[in-house]
Formats: C-alpha cells, sequence, structure tokens
C-alpha cells in the first residue's frame, strides 16, 4: 500500500472512532408539524455500549405520534434479509427491554412489549410532551452471544417545551423515596457505584426483585443519548446479595461528560424510577485499542507528515522512509 493511501486510510479511521462517539443524530429540537419516524440507526461502538449486530434493525411500524395521546406504539426487529426476528432468549425476566427517552433526557420509560405471531412487538404508550425522543430495544437473538441494542428517532407532535440538563448530584428523591450514589466514575475504566435507597429517613432493607434483580439502571450520554445497561452485581437469593438498602453496579462509561442514570427498583408492589445527572471525569480512551503513548506517536508523525508533504514515520520515531499503516 502506498504511504498517501495509508496516510488517508490512519485519517479515516480517526474520523471513523471520534465520530463514532457522537453519530447519534442531533441534540433536541421542536418537532416537526406531523411526526413521522426517521431511519434506523446502528449504536456507535464505544466501550460500554452493548453494539447492534450489523444484520438486525428495528422498524417502527406507528407513524403518527401526539403528545399525551395514548398509543399502541409497534415495531418490528429485522433480519439481514428482512424478516422478522421471531425468537429471543430471556434476559432478566423478559424477552425484550423498550427504553424511551427525549432528546433532553426527559420522559425516560422503561417498558416491555409483547411478541405477536405475526413478528410485531406492541406496547400501550403514552408520550406526555412533545419533542424528538429516541427509542432503544435492548434483546438477546435465540441464536447469539451477546444482547444486542437497536435504536431509532421518532418525533411527537405537540407544543415543545425543552427542559434545561439539571445540574449534576449524588442525591436524588422519587415518590418520597431518597436515592443516594457514592462512587466516582471516570472515562473508558470500569467503576463502582453504591446506590442506598431509604425512605422517611430510614434505610429500606426490603426491596423486592424486579426483573430478576433488586435494581436496574439506564445510563444516557447527554447529547447523543448513547446507550449503557448496567444490571446490579448481585442477584436475589444468591446468597450473599441483600435485599437493601445498597445497590451495587459495575459500569464502564466510553467518554467523559454528562450523563443521565435513571435507576429502577421495586418496593411495596410498585416500581420507581430514581434519576441522577452525572458527570464524568478523565480522557476519552484512544482509538483502535493503542495505548496513549503509541497513538500520540503515530498522531505526531503523520501530522508532521502531512505539513511537509514526505513520509508518515513510524510509531517508534524514525523517518527513514518506513510508512506506519493499520
Amino acid at each position: 500500500m502506498k504511504t498517501l493511501t495509508k496516510l488517508g486510510a490512519f485519517a479515516l479511521a480517526l474520523v471513523l472512532v471520534f465520530g463514532s462517539a457522537y453519530v447519534v443524530g442531533r441534540i433536541v429540537g421542536p418537532p416537526p408539524a406531523a411526526a413521522a419516524p426517521v431511519a434506523a440507526e446502528v449504536e456507535p461502538a464505544a466501550s460500554g455500549l452493548e453494539v447492534v449486530g450489523e444484520s438486525m434493525q428495528i422498524k417502527v411500524l406507528t407513524d403518527s405520534v401526539q403528545a399525551g395521546v395514548p398509543v399502541t406504539f409497534a415495531f418490528q426487529i429485522l433480519q439481514y434479509d428482512g424478516t422478522p426476528l421471531m425468537k429471543y432468549k430471556p434476559q432478566h425476566d423478559k424477552l425484550l427491554h423498550m427504553i424511551v427517552a427525549r432528546r433532553d433526557l426527559t420522559n425516560f420509560q422503561h417498558v416491555h412489549p409483547n411478541l405477536g405471531p405475526d413478528g410485531v412487538w406492541r406496547v400501550p404508550l403514552t408520550f406526555a410532551e412533545a419533542g424528538e425522543y429516541k427509542v432503544f430495544a435492548d434483546f438477546f437473538p435465540l441464536w447469539g452471544i451477546h444482547n444486542s441494542v437497536v435504536a431509532q428517532d421518532i418525533s411527537v407532535a405537540g407544543n415543545f417545551q425543552p427542559h434545561a440538563l439539571p445540574a449534576p448530584s449524588n442525591t436524588t428523591t422519587v415518590d418520597g423515596y431518597t436515592a443516594t450514589m457514592k462512587g466516582t466514575l471516570t472515562a473508558g475504566k470500569m467503576g463502582n457505584l453504591k446506590i442506598s435507597i431509604a425512605k422517611d429517613g430510614k434505610p429500606v432493607t426490603d426491596l423486592e426483585p424486579y426483573l430478576a434483580a433488586y435494581g436496574h439502571l439506564v445510563v444516557l450520554r447527554d447529547g447523543d443519548l448513547a446507550y449503557l445497561h448496567v444490571h446490579p452485581t448481585g442477584t436475589p437469593g444468591d446468597g450473599r446479595t441483600k435485599p437493601g438498602p445498597d445497590i451495587d453496579f459495575m459500569a464502564t462509561p466510553p467518554t467523559y461528560g454528562a450523563y443521565r442514570f435513571f435507576l429502577d427498583f421495586q418496593h411495596g408492589g410498585v416500581v420507581h424510577t430514581a434519576v441522577f445527572t452525572v458527570n464524568v471525569g478523565g480522557k476519552n480512551p484512544p482509538p483502535h485499542g493503542l495505548d496513549e503513548a503509541t497513538y500520540e506517536a503515530i498522531k505526531a508523525a503523520n501530522e508532521k507528515a502531512a505539513l511537509s508533504g514526505g513520509t508518515p514515520a513510524a510509531a517508534g520515531g524514525s523517518s527513514g522512509g518506513t510508512s506506519h499503516g493499520h
């Protein structure tokens, strides 16, 4: 391969890698006059995200959604040949988890549609406010080796009223409960989070299993709604996991920045959703799985070559006409 071709390929790879972190659509804005689904999207290939297989896509069949109006939301999961996927492996007591959120990280819903014999998933749904939403389907094909996530943007018609992202906080309240988060997350690194549940100032020690766990945590990144579904480290009935007040999670945020954390937990027969804004610190990990020193050496060498019109240097730093390709 010629040097310029290699340099171009490397530059393209950088664009693809960096672009993948922010490729999922635009920030929330006023909705169109009429609601219409847009093309389905493949989730960006970032560390910590469950990435859809190349052969899968979501096809939304509901073509009109109005704010505040109940609708039977319908969609299919299509395979490479255009036929609907019919066989699924249950994960956390359900064949498919559907996550809905508006682009400004409000109006979150975690629901579980029913699969019909026609391959169509259906669920009664009400979108409380107008705006641009993203719908995620999280599932495990029966023939698969890991779960997949597909997503699609939809527009909900009505009077659009945006909401600012709440300030970061490690404490939030919902339905008379207080949820407190402990732990610090760094971009690209696995970290431990502990969320404690209390009511009326007293620790809740009798949380109930919900979807085979004491808590479910969905994480969405501000801006592009990159998706992370995190399950607790323990399982009810395993002899060591207590039913509260603490719920432990391990999570790897793919990049630094602001995220919204949505925790579902059940107590007294009712599911509650506690919501946090969390700032993730650190630096984004280098692309291609490279360590930082190697990546910086390649980048500096190729920048120098591009400016001088010469041959890119190898990662080790020698220039004598040896090119470094990926």
